[in-house]
């Protein structure tokens, strides 16, 4: 892209000064998308981008005006326009999205960020929000957060939102993984893990793949702590498998470029009692099983998630293939920065349990349950909209972060 710096900061100076002297990155990045910026190039160029946006937001507004006087014409006059970008394949019954937090503990400012970017789209559409609280890993789970979750997000969407809780729904996910089974698409692996890592490392099959669909299923029974099929070759003892014995497998290609998409897990065994579940179950779906089979079962239509979660819809898209499905029309988001800030559920539910903090809504957290007190659920529809579909990380300090929340709160 020719004269790079000189667009970025013509863009930036237009975006502040329609903002009270404050630009917003994601905005730039997208004037500067409309000039033939490439995504793939923002890696090279972010860096360079991001000084630029600081060091306009440090101007007054009177010399940003100056300034884009001198440098109006390189601004496209087709810019793309700020807020919500269109969504693509939008039906006349609107947009299925979802927001999926683990119960590790109340919800955060970033954790509200990312909802209310899907949320906007509900409410540009119409259709359908859900909140899939994903609570299949007995091991991390913080028996408050289920409360604390459906109480935020119900303030933040104004109670337009449906309350999923995915350990209810084990019976489904059981019935899907014997359907992979069944079809031929799963098996049961009881190799070590070490042993799978080197198989993996050489691209190479482990023996397991070999099984038949009877063993499979004999297998699999094991794994739930059935009966197995009195004439399954690899599965004659009626005992069944102790954690760390077998794991389910989805079977993509041992061949496969990435390592991460190597017939990779779809369900392990798991004797932790879980909060809500008790011991009613052993075996736990993990994450790309579980989550493959609600976008089905919900009709997902788009999907909005941080971009760390690239190779997971690689592994869902597997499995939506494997079961005749489309898969929803996706983005990505970057994270936020926000300096001076430490967003991470789990350890600020440490921290509350401490008693290092007065409550969930102490005025030092930035939890939605602290922030709901000063703030409207508005505020965060606005901040999500003007950032938009951006797979920038946004860097910003904690005090111009407030400033934003502020300026919105009218």
């Amino acid at each position: 892209m020719k004269n790079l710096k000189i667009k970025a900061r013509a863009y930036a100076l237009k975006n502040a000064i329609a903002h009270e002297g404050k630009a917003v990155q994601g905005a730039v990045v997208s004037g500067l998308f409309a000039e033939g910026l490439k995504p793939a190039e923002m890696k090279k160029y972010g860096k360079e981008i991001s000084e630029i946006v600081k060091k306009i937001n440090s101007l007054s507004l009177e010399k940003q005006k100056e300034e884009f006087e001198k440098l109006k014409e390189n601004v496209h006059e087709r810019e793309v326009r700020e807020g919500l970008p269109e969504l693509p394949n939008v039906s006349k019954k609107g947009v299925v999205m979802r927001f999926a937090p683990s119960p590790s503990g109340a919800l955060h400012v970033g954790h509200a960020l990312t909802a209310s970017l899907n949320f906007d789209y509900i409410n540009k559409y119409g259709g359908k929000f859900i909140c899939r609280i994903e609570d299949t890993n007995p091991d991390n789970i913080y028996p408050k957060a289920y409360d604390l979750i459906k109480e935020d997000i119900k303030w933040l969407t104004k109670g337009k939102v449906e309350v999923v809780i995915q350990s209810d729904r084990m019976n489904l996910y059981y019935k899907y993984a014997e359907k992979l089974i069944k079809q031929g698409y799963s098996y049961v692996c009881t190799c070590s893990g070490d042993k799978f890592r080197e198989f993996s490392k050489q691209k190479k099959n482990c023996p397991c793949r070999k099984k038949n669909l009877k063993e499979n299923q004999a297998d699999w029974k094991r794994m739930l702590g059935q009966s197995a099929y009195p004439k399954a070759r690899s599965s004659g003892a009626k005992k069944g498998f102790n954690p760390g014995e077998a794991v389910l497998r989805f079977k993509s290609s041992m061949k496969h470029k990435n390592p991460a998409m190597r017939d990779f897990p779809l369900a392990r065994i798991n004797e932790t009692p879980h909060p809500r579940q008790k011991k009613k179950y052993r075996v736990w779906p993990l994450m790309n099983l579980c989550v493959s089979v609600d976008d089905i079962e919900m009709k997902m239509t788009h999907i909005i998630r941080a971009k760390e979660h690239r190779d997971n819809s690689q592994r869902q898209k597997m499995i939506f293939k494997a079961f005749g499905k489309k898969y929803p029309w996706e983005a990505y988001l970057g994270r936020w920065h926000i300096q001076g800030m430490r967003l991470s559920a789990s350890q600020i539910t440490k921290d509350v349990e401490a008693g290092k903090y007065s409550g969930w809504d102490d005025p030092k957290l930035p939890t939605i349950q602290a922030l709901m007190k000063k703030y409207k659920p508005e505020v965060f529809w606005e901040i999500a909209e003007q950032r938009g579909l951006s797979e920038v990380d946004k860097v910003i300090n904690k005090d111009d972060f407030f400033a934003l929340l502020d300026k919105f709160n009218k």
